[in-house]
């Protein structure tokens, strides 16, 4: 049974009346007639008749009344559930999210996305670059927010660098300094303590990486934490961490030292599937995040030690 078919036949029910259930419509009378026709013959049965000039519903029209209006109530329903994802007055944004960039960058982002799209379901997973890249793969998630280009398990998987964030030599503030330079050289770090991040942190592998590009594997003090754990830790003089500026800037009882040029850095990026297009959600999600990223920098709002690539 075609929509139209039911169209027709409610609007003649309704009606009693071809001429006026056709001008209801919009449609000629050959036409609604035509549409009538081809119910009854699909059904095998009469569904109207005509008595005394009235049109009147058969037995099987009257069985049929009731589950014409269900069906045509629901695909009306079924349109407009379709046309408000379409227009993103409703959907559901599956996002990933390295845990450090949850407070600063997703929290007043996600904001702003959903003053916009009040409609909108959004579901937010945390964890490292790895796992979201593996559930991005899978299909899990619509987008993900990553440290480094290519994130690990990245196959499949388009990655569009945003930020560059500074990493800084935090230590104990109420520890001597570790120079009395305005930065240190990694090499200077050769014989201190680190506290590293657990295992699967994108900051513990980014920390060994970058000390052994300097020519030395980073000696432990502590193992293991989140990176507020780290940061903690670091300021209970346990050890020194490589950091990022802007956490590093969150804890004043860290003393945060530059690198030696060039230094050392991580890549935000944001992830997605090249061979899915994006949601009517997920590509709203992306437009306020360019439209968040301009005004930042605009405005000079960037945290301590960012900037766009």
């Amino acid at each position: 049974m075609r929509p139209q078919q039911l169209d027709a036949f409610l609007a003649v029910a309704q009606t009693r009346h071809f001429t006026q259930a056709a001008e209801f419509l919009g449609v000629t009378q050959p036409s609604l007639s035509k549409q009538i026709h081809a119910l009854e013959t699909e059904l095998g049965a009469p569904l109207l008749t005509r008595t005394r000039g009235r049109i009147e519903l058969t037995d099987a029209g009257q069985t049929l009344l009731p589950h014409a209006r269900r069906i045509t109530a629901a695909h009306a329903a079924a349109r407009a559930d379709v046309d408000d994802v379409l227009a993103v007055r409703a959907g559901h944004l599956r996002l990933g999210a390295t845990p450090s960039l949850c407070s600063w960058l997703i929290a007043p982002l996600l904001t702003r996305y959903l003053e916009a799209h009040p409609g909108v379901r959004v579901t937010l997973t945390e964890d490292g670059s790895g796992p979201l890249a593996d559930r991005l793969a899978a299909g899990d998630l619509d987008l993900a927010f990553t440290i480094g280009e290519t994130p690990a398990g990245a196959a499949g998987l388009a990655s569009q660098p945003l930020l560059a964030e500074a990493l800084v030599v935090a230590s104990a503030a109420h520890l001597p300094p570790l120079t009395r330079q305005a930065y240190i050289g990694l090499p200077q770090l050769r014989e201190q303590a680190f506290v590293l991040p657990a295992h699967g942190y994108d900051l513990r592998d980014l920390t060994i990486t970058t000390c052994e590009k300097a020519g030395f594997t980073p000696r432990t003090g502590v193992d293991g934490g989140a990176t507020d754990a780290v940061a903690s830790l670091v300021e209970a003089g346990l050890g020194i961490a490589l950091l990022p500026a802007m956490i590093a800037a969150e804890h004043p009882g860290l003393r945060a030292t530059p690198l030696a040029p060039p230094g050392a850095s991580r890549t935000i990026a944001l992830a997605a599937r090249k061979d899915a297009p994006l949601t009517k959600a997920a590509a709203a999600f992306a437009a306020v995040l360019e439209a968040h990223l301009t005004d930042l920098h605009a405005w000079g709002r960037l945290p301590e030690g960012m900037r766009s690539v």
